[in-house]
């Protein structure tokens, strides 16, 4: 069987392996030059690795470790001490640290009724709260607790919360922070469904809550594995092929597609498949589908989803920023210093940032220079229209609120993404009108993370979601 995939994020490179495994020929067209989706990354003009985002890998992104052990990626992995670190105003820092003698649910609690960054009345209304969950039932009943939590989509994680006895401290000094980080919307404006599935994982399973980041960027250390892997297989990995239309043909009640108009350069290409696969995001989908298609409310369910914008900020210094307690570690150049971790805050317009030369330092570490700080802003809405040196010296100012060490360093160089369009936006009700991966058309089907799969848009969310769309292929077309 001949697969064309639209699309190689990693939704698209994990249908692919899904199928190449399987044995079948696989091509996959990808618009931009560049393979990895929202999870890409380039190198610009003097040689400075670009990203789309902030890229962190959950203990709980199994099908994703997953994907990355069978590719030969998994090893480029590094393993973060098991603490999410907040960083106050001031410099203050506060966490929920999850290092205990035993596992989950205990090392969970212990994090919670420990951290410095709720008050002692937050935190009790905070306990309140989650042992009123579905969580409590998800320790003896997982699946139970899942299905539960999934009948929450209707309310905000806020609501729900209130509801619950929780407080608007808890909200404000902790919940936004990771809301924002996890779905770059607050939790006035997230479905509970998005985040109590994410404290499911959390209370269950110990190593959930464990963060990884990679050893470099994510072209190098993610991406080429599983290329290799795939041209290894036969697979084709084109670039710079948009599609412009998808070609198709109606029999009586019975629709299917007959080929992808694809661009070559200025010319078109019609690439003819057995099977389809647009593996897109929720923008990228909404100009793919041919309007007729419309008609199937699978389709145009579609159209009532929304995406996020968010900018993603890269600032380089000449000293080491999150080094908080040695002023001369934090200003020689001669090795690394700092925090080694994914840091949240709740005080500044990013939620969420690492000092990549730190994390990552295969790719970012650079001799005689300093910290590479990577803040995504959160919501992203304002900042679209900015120019990239607004945004650049508006984040550097809140840098310095954060860390006021840092005013004694130079920032020596900057980088601003948007993205106009990111991650679907997971508001309260919209769990309901994501696609399955089989479709109406008979041998068309969708993969990406907004369509149906049991976690949230995420790195993990797009691997299920292609591994989905494989098995659905495989079922469907024999």
């Amino acid at each position: 069987m001949r697969v064309a995939i639209v699309g190689a994020g990693l939704a698209g490179l994990s249908t692919a392996v899904g199928l190449a495994d399987a044995g079948h020929e696989v091509e996959i067209f990808e618009a931009r030059p560049f393979v990895g989706g929202k999870v890409g990354s380039w190198i610009d003009k003097d040689g400075n690795h670009v990203e789309m985002g902030l890229h962190v890998f959950f203990g709980c992104y199994y099908n994703l470790f997953e994907l990355m052990k069978q590719v030969g990626a998994f090893q480029n992995l590094r393993l973060k001490e098991h603490v999410h670190t907040f960083i106050n105003r001031g410099g203050i820092t506060g966490a929920l640290d999850f290092r205990f003698i035993t596992g989950a649910p205990f090392n969970g609690l212990k994090a919670f009724f420990t951290t410095s960054q709720l008050s002692a009345v937050d935190k009790a209304m905070n306990a309140i709260a989650l042992g009123t969950s579905p969580i409590v039932r998800g320790l003896v009943d997982f699946n139970g607790a899942m299905k539960t939590i999934r009948e929450l989509d209707r309310i905000s994680f806020a609501d729900w919360f209130r509801s619950h006895g929780g407080s608007q401290g808890s909200l404000k000094r902790m919940w936004n922070p990771i809301a924002y980080a996890l779905g770059f919307i607050d939790t006035e404006n997230i479905s509970a469904r998005c985040m109590l599935t994410i404290f499911m994982f959390f209370a269950a399973k110990s190593e959930a809550s464990v963060l990884r980041m990679l050893e470099g960027s994510p072209e190098e250390f993610l991406h080429q594995p599983i290329l290799r892997y795939l041209t290894e297989r036969g697979a084709k990995i084109h670039t710079r092929r948009g599609v412009r239309e998808v070609l198709f043909e109606e029999n009586g009640t019975t629709t299917h597609v007959t080929g992808l108009a694809v661009a070559d350069g200025e010319a078109t290409e019609t690439i003819t498949a057995d099977a389809y696969v647009a593996a897109c995001d929720v923008p990228g989908i909404k100009r793919l589908l041919p309007e007729p298609w419309r008609r199937w409310p699978e389709f145009d369910n579609i159209y009532k989803l929304d995406a996020v914008p968010v900018a993603t900020v890269q600032l380089r210094f000449d000293g080491w920023v999150t080094e908080l307690q040695d002023a001369d570690a934090r200003k020689q150049l001669d090795h690394a210093a700092g925090m080694d971790n994914l840091l949240y805050t709740a005080d500044a317009d990013f939620s969420c940032f690492a000092d990549l030369a730190l994390t990552s330092p295969s790719d970012y570490y650079r001799e005689g220079q300093g910290s590479l700080l990577q803040l995504v802003l959160t919501p992203g809405d304002p900042f679209i229209k900015e120019s990239n040196e607004a945004i650049a010296h508006h984040v550097l100012k809140q840098v310095h609120d954060l860390f006021p060490s840092s005013r004694e360093l130079t920032m020596t160089w900057y980088n601003v993404v948007k993205l106009a369009q990111s991650l679907y936006r997971e508001a309260p009700g919209m769990d309901l009108y994501r696609p399955h991966q089989v479709t109406p058309v008979s041998n068309f089907f969708l993969a990406g993370s907004y369509t149906q799969q049991d976690y949230i848009d995420s790195m993990e969310g797009a691997t299920l979601s292609g591994k989905q769309a494989a098995k659905a292929i495989l079922e469907r077309m024999r």
